[in-house]
């Protein structure tokens, strides 16, 4: 995003126009990528077969997270280069091997709670979504603490793998919960600031990157709230 922010608007259109357009398609193309999560994640648990091998199979498992991490660096690193086609092709790839990757939480939690936890989430992130858009305050001093924190969360819960604190547990989806609330915020008026400084020829792919941010905030902070909302089958 920062490189789509590097180039200056030079056209007539009025930058509020194409900012009510990056945003529709960004929320949209979001909704979509989380209907393809869903969608997914519930074929494969319905799928004893295909459920079996997932879940029989470290390395599958694995190699559907590193092949995740590597469209999102080919999507944030290659956006200047990528068709806005090809962009948006890859953003659903993803949601796809997400949707695998996630199918695991239907073993674990029971599906009212797994829908109770969606509602909630969808209620906080539109609320914090609406507020990046329309706070006059500049959240970039705010945001470079929210990525500080971001290395703090990962680095603590590699730390508890090995120390299985649940004190520590609790305390790092409390965090998680709080930084993805202010990402959410952030990230919104990130893509706000973007689209005053966009090309018309550039919508596409700022709404594709847009839309890959706070996909990532809201799949982040559901299963951060799930931890508190979700009701294990056990």
């Amino acid at each position: 995003m920062e490189q789509l922010n590097e180039r200056s608007y030079t056209g007539t259109t009025n930058p509020t126009s194409i900012l009510s357009k990056v945003m529709c398609r960004v929320y949209a193309k979001m909704f979509l990528a989380l209907i393809v999560t869903a969608c997914t994640a519930l074929y494969v648990v319905s799928n004893e077969a295909v459920l079996t091998t997932l879940l029989g199979s470290r390395g599958l498992f694995l190699g559907l997270i590193i092949a995740e991490l590597a469209v999102v660096f080919i999507i944030s690193g290659r956006i200047d280069k990528l068709r806005p086609a090809t962009a948006t092709l890859l953003f659903y790839l993803y949601a796809l091997l997400n949707g695998v990757v996630l199918s695991s939480i239907f073993i674990i939690y029971e599906l009212p709670s797994i829908a109770y936890t969606f509602f909630i989430t969808a209620g906080v992130f539109g609320a914090m979504s609406i507020y990046g858009l329309i706070t006059k305050n500049d959240m970039t001093k705010f945001g470079n603490y929210c990525i500080m924190a971001l290395f703090g969360l990962i680095i603590a819960s590699l730390v508890n793998i090995f120390m299985h604190s649940e004190s520590l547990d609790w305390i790092i989806s409390l965090v998680g919960v709080a930084l993805f609330i202010g990402l959410t915020a952030w990230d919104t008026q990130k893509i706000k600031e973007a689209s005053y400084n966009a090309d018309p020829s550039q919508v596409g792919k700022l709404a594709t990157i847009g839309a890959l941010s706070l996909y990532l905030d809201f799949i982040n902070l559901f299963l951060y709230l799930l931890r508190f909302f979700g009701k294990s089958r056990d």
